[in-house]
């Protein structure tokens, strides 16, 4: 997770979070994904996938992905994307959050108004509370702004390391 790399890595000099979740001290990205209305990602999710040695990955049915994660590119991408798409452990949800980096170094934030995963109101409240330098938000894109609109998201990401 982005809010923890600086615990890895002492040359951080910001952060660019794309669409992403930037928890607090203790806060898991489950507890911000139900904290605000907007999200329909439950409702795309594919059957569980049982690991052998417990827990379960979480997939976006194939046949719901390009509505769900990708609407704004074109149906053979998002196709692509559905098929090679990795999963998610249930349990990195669920996983707390240590101190987040956010409150260390300088954020920027772009996500957009429309993202079916992670309502844009708990994108704003993080990008709010983190004390965002610069925040974008994209009129009708998907959570895959990167891929969508990259000129967007390289500008902010070019500003941050500036």
């Amino acid at each position: 997770m982005i809010s923890n790399v600086v615990n890895k890595h002492n040359n951080v000099k910001s952060l660019v979070y794309v669409a992403a979740f930037a928890p607090d001290t203790g806060e898991a990205a489950a507890d911000l994904a139900g904290k605000f209305p907007g999200g329909t990602l439950g409702e795309a999710l594919a059957p569980l996938v049982k690991l052998a040695g417990g827990g379960v990955d979480l997939y976006i049915d194939q046949t719901k992905f390009h509505d769900q994660f990708a609407h704004d590119i074109s149906a053979e991408d998002a196709a692509l994307m559905a098929i090679t798409q990795r999963p998610i452990n249930e349990a990195a949800l669920a996983e707390k959050s240590p101190n987040p980096a956010w409150k260390l170094l300088p954020s920027y934030f772009v996500f957009v108004d429309s993202d079916k995963n992670i309502p844009a109101k708990a994108l704003r409240f993080m990008a709010e509370r983190a004390g965002s330098r610069r925040t974008v938000v994209v009129k009708g894109a998907s959570h895959v702004v990167m891929v969508s609109e990259p000129n967007i998201v390289a500008e902010l990401i070019e500003n941050a390391a500036n």
